[in-house]
């Protein structure tokens, strides 16, 4: 019989929690999960390693034709976008560009990326305060839609559309007041100032841009469909304005992203299928605001910039238990292979935790900290766990939005992603890295291999593979 470790008892009050009308007392709640997608877990980390993002093609793809559906069936002239800040690994692209999304990007890196995916500029919506002039003028060149940040930008259009010698065709981007706080107001020019309509005369008076579309991101996880209809609403009266007085026309309207997904922003207490509106919900409020504003015949591009609405769902991250401690004022901690290097909005969110087998005793008030030699680096705090042993796993998710793009080379390696498919193929997309991902860039200046007792000591070695 293998001899169990001691542990010094600790007395500790247990908060059970009372019965409810949903269920049994937390205390006593159990998560399991064994397979994703029908993938059992143990075979996903015996093929590729601990931690580990995994995502399912099936959730992407029912996620997509809801939204597709919901918007498309109430307005005829609708067109996805997809976020690529959101999660840009080249097969979680490539597969919304499959499912019939254009791109939408924030900056020259991403825009390049949907260019190496092959996607035409004309098919690339080109967002963000930074374009360098030129990431700007190559936008112009390959017809990409392009929605103008700030005045230094109209400027910088301006000089390119007189070394080209053509008109340029732009977007602004707005910030309006729609009854969301805090109002985000940093991105675009605001409508109630009047600095948005300063913004048209600017472009109207310099002769070389040309305004044909209107672009507004009232900011992420918005969970008030009425805030979309406000939005929706300011904006045609804007565009009618701006038409009106300028004579330019329209032909589209931009109202970002923003829908949120059935995750769990820490301080929200009600469950997320009871505080969010459905995507039929979003969908009624935004074209049926819509339709009641636009003049007879009008029917401009309606573009949806989606991003954590869609992928969110579908990730997942495996971690493993590596050890366990008892705190100064007796919380039970453990140790997991993954933390804020890899989920970093655990800052914001409240992930679902789930045991990769069933465990017995009661439930405490546990956190669990990743490996990374930092106080910061928590990932679950105040979660309800029976003892866990060593070599447990533990599922994360929702974490497919924004967790594998803020994700960092910081003490730890990052570590492989898979896409299961529709017919339950596991396909690695993502590489786990080694030390040349870190080191592959460095420069070493020479006076300090010669001087400091490098002379035998390699850069990087590419042939110690992480296993």
């Amino acid at each position: 019989m293998m001899k169990q470790n001691y542990e010094k008892p600790v007395i500790k009050k247990l908060h059970t929690g009372s019965m409810n009308k949903f269920g049994r007392s937390p205390a006593y709640a159990r998560k399991v999960r064994t397979e994703i997608d029908g993938v059992p877990i143990d075979d996903l980390v015996a093929r590729h390693g601990s931690p580990l993002f995994v995502y399912s093609e099936r959730s992407v793809r029912q996620k997509h034709r809801q939204m597709q559906t919901a918007f498309s069936t109430r307005y005829p002239n609708v067109v996805m976008g997809w976020s690529y800040k959101t999660n840009y690994l080249g097969a979680i692209c490539a597969l919304m560009h499959n499912l019939g999304s254009i791109a939408e990007v924030v900056s020259e890196m991403e825009y390049q990326k949907a260019r190496d995916l092959g996607i035409p500029g004309e098919k690339i919506i080109f967002n963000g305060p930074h374009k360098p002039m030129s990431a700007l003028e190559r936008a112009v060149r390959e017809g990409a839609i392009i929605n103008v940040d700030h005045l230094d930008e109209v400027y910088d259009l301006e000089q390119i559309a007189q070394r080209l010698n053509i008109q340029i065709r732009v977007g602004i981007r707005l910030n309006l007041d729609c009854g969301i706080h805090p109002q985000w107001s940093r991105f675009g020019f605001n409508l109630e100032s009047g600095q948005a309509l300063e913004a048209v005369k600017r472009i109207k008076h310099g002769r070389k841009l040309i305004l044909n579309g209107l672009h507004c991101h009232i900011g992420t996880f918005i969970m008030e469909a009425s805030a979309y209809s406000k939005q929706v609403e300011k904006m045609v009266a804007f565009g009618y304005e701006v038409e009106d007085s300028y004579g330019f026309s329209m032909e589209y309207i931009d109202i970002g992203g923003g829908f949120p997904s059935r995750s769990r922003l820490k301080g929200v207490y009600l469950p997320p299928e009871v505080a969010l509106p459905s995507m039929d919900e979003f969908a009624e409020a935004i074209t049926g605001t819509l339709l009641k504003s636009l003049r007879p015949g009008d029917f401009p591009k309606l573009i949806l910039e989606s991003g954590r609405a869609l992928i969110d769902e579908a990730g997942h991250l495996i971690t493993t238990v590596v050890a366990s401690k008892r705190l100064a004022d007796g919380t039970r901690a453990y140790v997991a292979d993954a933390g804020v290097n890899l989920l970093f909005t655990a800052y914001w969110y409240q992930f679902n935790i789930e045991m990769d087998r069933e465990v017995g005793g009661i439930n405490e008030k546990s956190v669990v900290y990743g490996p990374l030699c930092m106080n910061i680096d928590s990932i679950a705090e105040e979660v309800l766990l029976p003892r866990l042993t060593r070599g447990t796993r533990l599922v994360f998710s929702p974490v497919g939005a924004y967790n594998q793009t803020q994700s960092l080379q910081f003490i730890e390696y990052r570590p492989a992603s898979v896409l299961i498919s529709n017919s339950g193929e596991v396909e690695l997309i993502r590489e786990a890295e080694d030390l040349s991902d870190i080191t592959h860039r460095e420069k070493i200046p020479a006076r300090l291999v010669d001087k400091g007792g490098l002379e035998n000591q390699p850069v990087a070695s590419d042939d110690r593979r992480k296993q």
